[in-house]
């Protein structure tokens, strides 16, 4: 890439988009403050909950987290395993934890790309030309396009400015 320079620059800037910073209210305010008996409703004009958007978002982030970093890593079956089964989450634990789940592997994939000792150029050997530059900038479109749909299901149930 062009140097120690480029390459700190490069790992904050997609330390930036991993955090949500700069372009758009970042995971926690999106999911922050949300009425327990709001989280599995669906408005009648969206085919999903803040539930199922959480979820998916943990999924779909924990897949590429592992791809990343695992050649033995499975993913899960496309479409079915990337949603819940259900729109509500069974109780406050199972949210709970789902945001615990997302947040600590966002927090890897920080760690990842923060790291000197990775490359974010070299192919993921296991893959099929994928680089983890490639994989964190494909988490952080997921993650924004989904936190946009999280704060379309507020406004549409009266739970967002």
């Amino acid at each position: 890439m062009g140097g120690p320079v480029n390459d700190k620059s490069l790992r904050e800037h997609l330390l930036n988009l991993l955090s949500g910073r700069d372009a758009h209210v970042d995971w926690k305010a999106s999911f922050g403050g949300i009425p327990p008996k709001m989280r599995g409703v669906r408005p009648k004009e969206l085919p999903y909950s803040l539930w199922e958007l959480l979820e998916h978002m943990r999924i779909a982030q924990r897949d590429i987290l592992e791809f990343s970093r695992d050649a033995k890593h499975v993913s899960p079956e496309w479409p079915k395993e990337y949603w819940p089964g259900k729109p509500a989450p069974a109780n406050a634990k199972a949210w709970d934890k789902s945001i615990k789940l997302f947040s600590r592997d966002l927090a890897a994939m920080k760690k990842l790309v923060a790291s000197p000792q990775t490359n974010l150029f070299a192919r993921i050997p296991h893959g099929t030309g994928q680089t983890i530059l490639r994989e964190a900038l494909l988490v952080a479109d997921h993650n924004s396009y989904h936190l946009g749909q999280v704060l379309t299901v507020r406004r549409l149930l009266g739970i967002w400015e």
